[in-house]
């Protein structure tokens, strides 16, 4: 009896996410995603020779992130009829991300890799399971989804392989620390010998601030741009950063700290939160609690204003006065963001925050190097746009485990693995992890390349 695992991507990177676990009887997919921010190789790598869409037997997805689940409608539109494994917010809010997915591809001017009828074969044979439910996916793998603390919905997936021959649980992306909308990620497992882990921020220099800084710090750039008369734009990822921003600035208006200045939400921010109402005891106990108060609702405050339409988004940007913009797509790789960032960057008065991880070659990482010049294609022309808005990052809203917080959950993990591969990371922070993790747990740890296969039995 043997079990390999194949990285067909998120080997020493991010993006991309999807794994191939491999047994003598299954064949099974552990996410399936797209490098949003790599134009020249943002697919998995399915043309490997182990993948054989004919002979998978499942897929499961960890959470609803287009770079862990943006790839799953293309199994389906190539044939694949097998059953897509999460949990039910992971459900709606990835064919949501997917539906968007294809209208910002069609806006740059290019064909969807699939279409809507993909996305809906896809949801038709999802298999929904709650936390803690344990489900036989193939003869020899069993599988159970516990909180990962990252979205709504994520799961960290316990895989128990053959007839107790071993365990590995895959983290996916996870927050070992609670936020303001979610409890921290699970550290307790009936068995466990390889852990799956990721390394978004495994670097030794990833060190976040308190969240308390992280507040002041959005405060204090909203508050100065404001007042010299300026808009405020936040790309943010639409799921998870979108509604831990407006936690934060509900509570500093409520609370009196901050000035009621209006927040315009643009992009799927509205319908996605619209879906962690739907879902509150997948929320942390304070904002179930809320939710539950129609009044009390911190995502119906008055201070959140709905961009409905391209003229409305014109309103916004031509009219109002001070306000703060929260858009998607959340690394500037399209969607609603971009095209404030079109009409607001050359006011010097004007600013954009950066809340979210930003990727390798991204237009949100170039402006965050220190890029100030950017060509864009629009319709044929190309543009080219000066960026004389400040630009700031403000570090601390990610759903990610900063580096100390990965070293305290393996710490934490109960049974203590016996292996540990690192994926989901940069290569510099993927490496430094592990050899961080092999020195002071004494654990065997490996960060596999991209068409690497590990044997973990």
């Amino acid at each position: 009896e043997w079990i390999r695992l194949s990285y067909l991507g998120s080997g020493r990177q991010v993006g991309r996410s999807c794994i191939l676990l491999q047994t003598p009887e299954s064949r099974v997919l552990l996410d399936c995603g797209i490098n949003v921010a790599d134009d020249a190789k943002p697919y998995p790598y399915l043309e490997a020779p182990e993948f054989d869409i004919n002979e998978l037997d499942a897929v499961i997805l960890s959470h609803a992130h287009i770079d862990h689940c943006g790839f799953i409608p293309y199994l389906f539109k190539f044939g694949y009829r097998g059953p897509v494994y999460c949990t039910e917010p992971t459900r709606d809010v990835s064919a949501l991300l997917m539906l968007d997915f294809i209208k910002i591809q069609r806006a740059d001017g290019k064909e969807p890799i699939y279409s809507a009828e993909e996305i809906k074969e896809m949801v038709k044979h999802t298999i929904t399971l709650e936390y803690n439910e344990v489900s036989d996916v193939t003869p020899d793998v069993r599988i159970t989804m516990y909180n990962a603390g990252h979205i709504l919905g994520s799961a960290m997936v316990h895989l128990h392989v053959g007839n107790g021959l071993h365990n590995i649980l895959y983290s996916g992306d996870q927050k070992y620390g609670k936020t303001l909308l979610l409890e921290p990620a699970v550290t307790q497992f009936p068995r466990l010998e390889t852990l799956m882990l990721e390394a978004t921020y495994g670097g030794k220099d990833n060190i976040m601030p308190h969240r308390q800084e992280t507040d002041e710090e959005l405060m204090k750039v909203i508050k100065e741009t404001t007042e010299r008369g300026g808009k405020v734009l936040i790309p943010t990822l639409g799921v998870g950063r979108a509604q831990e921003v407006m936690l934060a600035i509900e509570a500093m208006v409520r609370e009196g700290r901050m000035q009621h200045i209006p927040v315009y939400i643009d992009g799927m921010v509205w319908d996605v939160t619209a879906i962690h109402t739907a879902y509150p005891e997948y929320l942390n106990n304070t904002v179930r609690k809320l939710i539950f108060h129609k009044d009390q609702n911190p995502f119906l405050h008055e201070v959140f204003k709905r961009v409905g339409s391209q003229q409305e988004r014109m309103q916004v940007i031509e009219e109002t006065g001070p306000c703060v913009i929260l858009a998607t797509s959340g690394m500037l790789t399209g969607g609603p963001s971009v095209e404030y960032l079109k009409h607001l960057c050359d006011n010097p008065k004007n600013a954009i925050g950066f809340v979210n991880y930003q990727g390798d070659g991204s237009l949100g990482r170039r402006m965050q190097q220190g890029e100030r010049e950017f060509t864009f294609a629009d319709g044929g022309k190309h543009e080219m746009l000066q960026i004389k808005m400040s630009v700031h990052t403000v570090d601390g809203f990610s759903g990610h485990s900063s580096r100390n917080q990965l070293m305290n959950f393996v710490a934490k993990c109960e049974p203590r693995p016996k292996k540990i591969i690192v994926n989901h990371g940069e290569s510099s922070r993927c490496l430094d992890l592990a050899s961080s993790m092999h020195k002071n747990f004494r654990i065997e740890t490996v960060a596999p390349r991209n068409l690497e296969a590990v044997r973990v039995k």
